[in-house]
């Protein structure tokens, strides 16, 4: 019989690559988002599914498994909304690390480039058949400082596509790789020195807010910063403060700290309720997309076939490769436990 897996906050999208490909389970798609309420409804399943705006804090974890789930397949890189702590030793949690770092980055230079160039506000120009240039000059890209924060692999393809510029790259990583080519820097010297900013790294403890009302100080006027990684790498208000008095020459925004109620929705018919949210999207130089980074053919294929596999892995009582728990989050390198991960993490 196959196993029943109950997918949360899925799309039109989700149903199609994961149907393509599913070929062990049974799928059922709640369009609801996985948290403490609706965790009920995978009473009677297997396994669930869940996605980067997902609530599974401890009371989620809870209910879960009181209701027999023993495994959570995030169809994501991301974990920051996972409580793993409370999930250890009663729920499995794997995710697909990684799925496709060129649609990320890519995005990036492109919220990047059509800032600086202003291609949105030239599209909209021309349909109008306004051809003036006014108000569209950008700098060249070419021989400008740009600081990346994290060399994880997105950042890494993102470091490639600067060069590709021939843009002056810095970088700022807490775990520098080794023998590269790269220019580590101190996250000071990074603030002071670029004038572009695009974040790469995970969401943790020490990252959280890492671009706030102290860091913006630091920074040259008339910095651009990018932002494809999580929300609230970024206080909103500080951001909003620095757009307002001319510190911050433009942002890109792929994440927002409370998008959990916005994006993936089409919400053209109501007021928004949050008024950070509502001053940056009305920013001439400011460009958000809805989490869209990820969202190639090529990641949405890696992103069912790895979540599938991870499913196989864990009914066929398999090594997790991908696999996470909190103990990892104790060691530098996050994809060995302290068990040295030569078996599960409970």
């Amino acid at each position: 019989m196959k196993k029943k897996i109950a997918f949360f906050d899925t799309k039109p999208y989700d149903k199609l690559w994961f149907d393509k490909f599913n070929e062990n389970y049974e799928i059922t798609y709640f369009e609801n988002k996985l948290n403490k309420n609706t965790a009920k409804l995978a009473s009677g399943f297997d396994g669930v599914c869940a996605f980067v705006n997902d609530e599974i804090g401890k009371e989620t974890i809870d209910v879960l498994y009181e209701e027999g789930i023993k495994v959570i397949a995030m169809r994501s890189a991301g974990y920051n909304n996972v409580d793993v702590k409370a999930a250890y030793g009663k729920i499995h949690i794997v995710r697909v690390p990684e799925y496709s770092p060129y649609a990320v980055a890519e995005h990036a230079m492109a919220l990047l480039l059509t800032l600086n160039r202003k291609i949105h506000k030239a599209y909209i120009r021309t349909r109008d058949f306004n051809f003036s240039l006014s108000g569209l000059m950008g700098i060249d890209l070419h021989d400008k400082t740009i600081g990346v924060i994290g060399t994880g692999k997105i950042g890494m393809t993102f470091i490639d596509i600067c060069k590709g510029f021939k843009m002056n790259v810095i970088a700022y990583d807490p775990y520098p790789r080794q023998n590269t080519d790269i220019n580590y820097v101190t996250l000071e010297e990074l603030f002071k020195t670029s004038d572009i900013i695009s974040l790469h790294c995970p969401l943790t403890e020490e990252t959280k807010h890492i671009i706030n009302k102290d860091s913006l100080a630091l920074m040259k006027d008339g910095v651009f910063i990018i932002n494809t990684s999580r929300g609230a790498l970024v206080d909103s208000d500080a951001l909003l403060n620095a757009l307002n008095n001319g510190k911050v020459r433009g942002a890109g925004l792929d994440v927002y700290e409370e998008e959990s109620e916005f994006f993936f929705e089409d919400l053209s018919g109501t007021n928004i309720k949050d008024d950070i949210l509502s001053l940056l999207v009305s920013r001439p130089n400011v460009i958000i997309t809805s989490h869209q980074a990820f969202f190639t053919e090529e990641a949405l294929n890696a992103i069912a076939k790895v979540t599938l596999n991870n499913l196989d892995d864990f009914y066929a009582d398999k090594f997790l490769s991908n696999e996470i728990c909190y103990r990892c989050e104790k060691v530098k390198d996050k994809q060995k436990c302290l068990r040295e991960r030569n078996s599960r993490c409970f």
